[in-house]
């Protein structure tokens, strides 16, 4: 999603220049009238004055017509949400939003290091905080995900102090004076800047005085994401183009030196920071250190540092959530997170690593399209790497010899120490019809109440040149209760064995669970194993036919993104990797094949009565079969009744409501639908026009951290709460697309590495808001990685098997978990070559097809002349329903075929389903009224339009008068 920025801007004149241009007709033509008739050239006054009169006049009206046509026309939906009436949270719901918040980030805090268990502090005394993120610290991301400030917000230091900890003033205030606030990050630009004042600046005094407070420090490291824009992978290229490239911002905290040398990324220490902390540790021998970010921070630098005994991760907690760090460092809560994703010494060496980025054709002239942004033309991004994505990767490198894993791997994925420790002893495994169960027994072995999570992964048969398969996959998890300490807990373990298949897209061309062993474990972590046992699979199972379909898919699921793979080289486990340099090495072919030209579509080329079929017959408009749309909630989707309500529209109807779904879907008053209200974004309810907000809870990445389903849950439930307080409808979230790279700039809202830990938690997300009414659009669908152009007409390669193990494994998830009435909100990117919201293998042959999905597909933003690729004809043939547009662009359905008409019914049941089933629906037909601001307008219309019958009456009157006085006078 966007926020209101220049492209905004540039289409609503886009969408008005018609009307825009007959008011400058009018008044030119005016003028020249004016002008022309003057007492040079007509001598009669009488005609004269009523020329002039009458043309301003007729001036007048055409302009109120024209203004009356933008308003009515393009501006309708922008105004009538602007102008929606503001609703504000209920204190209840403040109270329980703000809660939840800390719970969960209670929950999420990790504790990746505790040497000589420094913490929990014993005394919750003086405490020196260093660093300049410690006055500004990072509460959630940017763009969609951006919080609200309409509530009050727990600073760091306020969550020490409440915990009873008293922080150096003289420490806080010398970082606000260098700098009161961070760099604004936005959509489309931001500044890089690190704020952090020399180590030469401290003065003598100032640390002097720190030693004498306390002999305990603290030092705090924050770094910041958002929508639009992906974490910096070199900081010497971000400093040469500042200043000088609109939108890029950085400064250097000193003159002396620079805080980044070329080749540095965003994700590592600046010289500031290293200088401080050489600074604290030259003077405190017991630091600790709090990450406060949402992408995996390289944390090498620790081994040169012994005085920092204890590392916290607390990534972004919302308004309320930094309450629960002063609760963890004092030991009032006992950290249980795990991390979410894997912390590597360097970076750099992740596969992903070059196929990361801006990538740009070279060939493609042919689909260039002016916008009015500049020339719009494809781009490209290759996920190379496969399945081998975070842990998967590591596990398997390290099973194969590839690397050695502990100078690799700092934190391995599920990795977090506690203030106690804990047992777990795995029961016999049972293998039957289909099922694999256990019991795992947990037990607090420590003096220390807490939690642990239960993690289970599963080692399948690899055989070399096969099938891809990580030795390592997640499979299972659970969280315990809090347990006092000797307190056991028994979790009980299930799960189905076609969740170890593998998809097979070179010969079965669909899912396949080998014949043979497969280890499955209980870990601490993904690499570290407790106990382990072996489920043998006598006889290989291929889910190929009707009655054996994989995870109760409805259709037999088999190759659909042949036309996604671009035939690269993709990274293999066969002879340990032998292909691991060339497979992973930077693109070097940037041409797109005439192949691919041949299909590939933007607004430049695409004729949507091309792909009209001509046998289709028009549907039924305008019947009177007396159905509301309220009529049919709770009816089944395949009911006949839907087809009669159908009947019942027109084009234009049908249109409106695909036509303009941005941030609403629009009324159908002949059916009684009225508008409703979706708002962004995943971490908060945000309604971007009447400014409504609600409190933001912790980022996705927090909850990820916590692996706790309840929390989810419970995180969907508060956010229905709001929105029922906010007469919301629809959510824009969860965002469960992946962590490919530490560098995406949307990583604080998506959940993890892992498709296991994020489909299973945004599923609960969607359970809970829809156990409110609320409707989720789970988002993006599919493969948004990466920010860099992403609507940048940005061509997605990737292989059938990894997009449906890895990057699809979320949405059917959460599809499955509840397939009725929701929606999903498409991506940006292409997926190969086709438009994501307009691949019909991705939205009805996987999406509704396999999955069962009923419900509704909407674009992510659209701008389709500020894009250059998006068209609402080609979308609904595409299967999307709703455009999420906020004025006239592309978004309209130009052809009035039978195609085209079908595609639309279909889109309008979709959207008109999930509506009704919504709780605005619950209580029968809710009351709909015309918006005031068009009352208002009606009635200036009809006001100007009696005066300006006056005024051209009384030019008439006068000019009657004149031409009688003047005969009398010739008399």
């Amino acid at each position: 999603m966007l926020e209101i920025n220049m492209d905004d801007v540039i289409a609503v004149i886009q969408s008005i220049q018609t009307q825009l241009i007959a008011i400058a007709v009018a008044l030119v033509l005016a003028i020249v009238v004016t002008v022309a008739v003057n007492k040079r050239t007509v001598e009669n006054t009488a005609v004269r004055k009523l020329t002039h009169s009458t043309t301003w006049v007729v001036a007048a009206v055409a302009a109120i017509v024209s203004v009356a046509m933008m308003l009515m026309g393009p501006l309708n939906s922008m105004i009538t949400m602007a102008t929606a009436t503001r609703y504000d949270l209920s204190q209840e719901n403040i109270d329980a939003a703000n809660e939840l918040a800390v719970d969960i980030e209670r929950e999420g805090i990790t504790l990746l290091q505790n040497n000589d268990d420094l913490l929990p502090l014993s005394d919750a005394g003086n405490i020196n905080v260093f660093g300049w993120a410690s006055t500004n610290p990072i509460y959630g991301g940017t763009g969609s995900g951006a919080l609200s400030d309409a509530y009050d917000t727990v600073s760091l230091l306020d969550g020490l102090n409440d915990a009873g900890f008293t922080t150096n003033d003289e420490l806080t205030d010398f970082y606000t004076d260098y700098r009161s606030e961070r760099g604004s990050i936005t959509v489309t630009s931001a500044d890089w800047t690190l704020p952090e004042p020399p180590a030469s600046t401290y003065g003598d005094d100032l640390l002097a005085n720190a030693e004498e407070f306390s002999d305990t420090a603290m030092i705090v490291i924050g770094r910041v994401g958002g929508e639009g824009l992906d974490l910096p992978t070199n900081m010497g290229d971000i400093a040469s183009v500042a200043g000088t490239v609109e939108g890029v911002n950085y400064d250097n905290n000193s003159e002396d030196y620079a805080d980044f040398e070329d080749g540095q990324h965003y994700l590592e220490l600046s010289r500031s920071e290293r200088d401080m902390i050489d600074l604290v540790t030259e003077r405190f021998e017991n630091v600790v250190l709090v990450y406060n970010g949402a992408n995996a921070f390289e944390m090498d630098f620790l081994n040169d540092y012994p005085q920092i005994k204890s590392v916290l991760w607390a990534p972004h907690p919302g308004q309320a959530g930094f309450a629960a760090l002063g609760e963890v460092l004092s030991g009032a809560v006992n950290p249980s997170g795990k991390t979410s994703d894997t912390f590597l010494t360097d970076l750099t060496t992740a596969p992903s690593w070059n196929n990361f980025g801006d990538f740009a054709y070279d060939n493609v002239e042919e689909f260039e399209v002016e916008s009015a942004r500049g020339v719009r033309y494809p781009h490209f991004v290759n996920y190379v790497e496969g399945i081998y994505v975070g842990y998967r990767f590591w596990e398997t490198a390290d099973d194969e010899g590839l690397v050695n894993y502990d100078e690799a791997v700092q934190y391995p994925f599920g990795y977090g120490l506690s203030y106690t420790t804990f047992s777990q002893e795995m029961g016999d495994v049972t293998y039957a019809d289909g099922i694999v169960s256990f019991d795992v027994t947990v037990t607090n072995t420590g003096d220390t109440a807490g939690k642990d999570v239960v993690e289970v992964y599963y080692n399948p048969p690899y055989t070399n040149g096969g099938i891809e398969k990580a030795s390592a996959n997640l499979v299972e998890f659970a969280k315990t209760d809090e347990l006092a300490p000797g307190e056991s807990q028994t979790i009980s373990i299930e799960f189905e064995d076609d969740d170890m298949a593998s998809y097979d897209y070179e010969n079965a061309e669909a899912y396949v669970l080998e014949a043979g062993d497969y280890v499955v474990s209980i870990n601490s972590d993904s690499h570290t194993v407790i106990d382990e046992q072996t489920v043998n699979v006598a006889e290989t199972i291929t889910y190929d036919t009707e009655d054996n379909t994989h995870n109760g898919d409805e259709v037999v699921a088999t190759n659909v993104f042949d036309d996604a793979n671009g035939g690269l080289n993709y990274l293999s486990r066969a002879d340990g990797f032998a292909n691991y340099a060339e497979a992973t090495a930077a693109p070097t072919d940037y041409s797109m094949s005439d192949e691919d030209k041949a299909t590939f579509y933007n607004t430049g080329n695409y004729d949507p009565t091309e792909f009209d079929d001509p046998d289709d017959e028009m549907p039924t408009m305008n019947a009177d079969n007396g159905l509301r749309l309220a009529d049919l909630r709770g009816v089944d989707y395949d009911d006949e009744q839907w087809d009669l309500l159908l009947d019942q529209l027109d084009f234009d109807e049908m249109d409106e409501i695909i036509a303009n779904a941005g941030y609403q879907n629009a009324a159908i008053d002949s059916i009684g639908k009225i508008r409703l209200s979706d708002a962004d974004g995943p971490a908060a309810l945000k309604d971007n026009f009447t400014g409504a907000s609600s409190i933001g809870l912790p980022s996705n990445i927090v909850l990820a951290c916590s692996w706790n389903r309840d929390l989810a849950r419970q995180f969907g439930e508060v956010i229905g709460d709001m929105a029922h307080d906010l007469q919301i409808s629809g959510w824009y979230a969860p965002s469960v697309n992946l962590h490919r790279s530490a560098f995406g700039g949307r990583n604080f809202e998506y959940f993890s590495e892992d498709p296991v830990l994020t489909g299973d938690l945004a599923a609960e997300q969607m359970l809970g808001a829809a156990d409110r009414g609320v409707y989720s659009f789970t988002k993006h669908f599919a493969l948004n990685e990466q920010e860099t152009q992403r609507n940048g007409q940005l061509c997605t390669w990737a292989n059938e098997q990894s997009i449906r193990e890895l990057y699809l494994k979320p949405f059917e998830t959460i599809v499955k978990a509840d397939g009725d009435a929701q929606a999903m909100m498409g991506s940006f990117n292409y997926i190969g070559n086709t438009y994501s919201s307009a691949h019909t293998g991705l939205n009805n042959t996987v999406l509704r097809g396999e999955w069962g999905f009923r419900g509704f597909v909407e674009t992510d933003y659209f701008s389709g002349t500020n894009y250059a690729y998006q068209t609402g004809d080609q979308a609904i043939r595409g299967g999307t329903d709703a455009m999420l547009a906020t004025t006239e662009t592309t978004n309209h359905i130009t052809d009035e075929s039978a195609t085209s008409v079908i595609a639309m019914r279909q889109a309008t049941k979709n959207i008109l389903y999930t509506a009704v089933n919504s709780y605005r629906y619950e209580n029968g037909e809710p009351e709909s009224s015309t918006p005031m601001w068009q009352i208002a307008t009606y009635t200036t219309i009809a006001v100007l339009g009696v005066l300006f019958v006056g005024l051209e009456a009384l030019a008439v009157k006068r000019y009657l008068t004149r031409t009688k006085e003047a005969k009398t006078d010739i008399k």
